[in-house]
């Protein structure tokens, strides 16, 4: 067995390596033309597709009642908002011409709007933030899984580790 010491200073230098040797990590991907968006944003359709028909089976089944489930619910909720954001920023992205993004460094980006209206700017903004979205449903996700599995542990007589 491994020493307790080594496991984290292993552990510790890993996390390191990862901040040290990092890239640069963009919210959301752009594709080359045409096949590669076309392809990627008929996957954004089909999740969100898949993610109302969870919810809506969820919703008929009346599993919501129980917690696991309701967490699921709303990880569905929120990967179909995701994706709908996720979808409108590749086709601003892509399609539009009324905005010009320039990366100035690796923490900034210039967004220049060609109408002159600041509203959009603001919008587009605010939609790169779609992690916000992501990884709540995530995190939703995984408790309701990690909630149904020591429900069922539970039902069925076998201690679990908390």
């Amino acid at each position: 067995m491994i020493p307790m010491r080594s496991a984290l200073s292993f552990f510790a230098f890993s996390i390191a390596g990862l901040f040290v040797f990092a890239d640069p990590a963009l919210a959301t991907q752009t594709h080359g033309q045409p096949e590669g968006l076309y392809v990627h944003q008929m996957a954004h359709i089909f999740f969100i597709i898949s993610m109302w028909s969870l919810e809506f089976w969820l919703r008929q089944r009346n599993l919501t009642k129980e917690r696991g489930w309701r967490y699921i619910q709303i990880a569905a909720v929120l990967f179909i908002v995701w994706n709908i954001d996720a979808a409108a920023v590749h086709f601003l992205d892509e399609y539009l011409d009324i905005l010009g993004i320039t990366k100035i460094d690796l923490w900034h980006i210039k967004i220049d709007n060609s109408q002159g209206q600041d509203s959009i700017t603001i919008l587009y903004y605010l939609m790169k933030l779609d992690h916000l979205l992501c990884v709540p449903a995530m995190f939703f996700l995984y408790f309701g899984l990690k909630t149904i599995l020591k429900n069922t542990r539970t039902a069925a007589g076998v201690k679990t580790e908390s």
